[in-house]
């Protein structure tokens, strides 16, 4: 499985938990990659556009990781990038 479809599949894992993705421009003031917010209530995953699918992943399934994705089906590969890295 490729970046492309990671990401896809990373996409709508999140729309099956309401959050929603935006990619925005990160310059000037609000510098950095992205992440998880919460926007008058609603979870919100900001990612900057200029990155480029893997490290969209990356940002994506760190974010994603905070919920509970045990009841939405996804395959095998995007299960692994969900599970919490356990502290050695």
């Amino acid at each position: 499985m490729n970046a492309h479809q990671q990401l896809t599949e990373l996409e709508r894992v999140a729309q099956a938990l309401a959050v929603k993705v935006c990619y925005e421009p990160m310059s000037g003031l609000v510098q950095g990659t992205g992440g998880l917010c919460r926007v008058r209530g609603e979870y919100r995953i900001i990612i900057d556009k200029k990155l480029r699918a893997p490290e969209r992943v990356t940002i994506l399934a760190d974010a994603l990781r905070r919920f509970d994705v045990s009841t939405i089906e996804m395959g095998a590969p995007v299960r692994h990038l969900l599970v919490r890295p356990t502290a050695a």
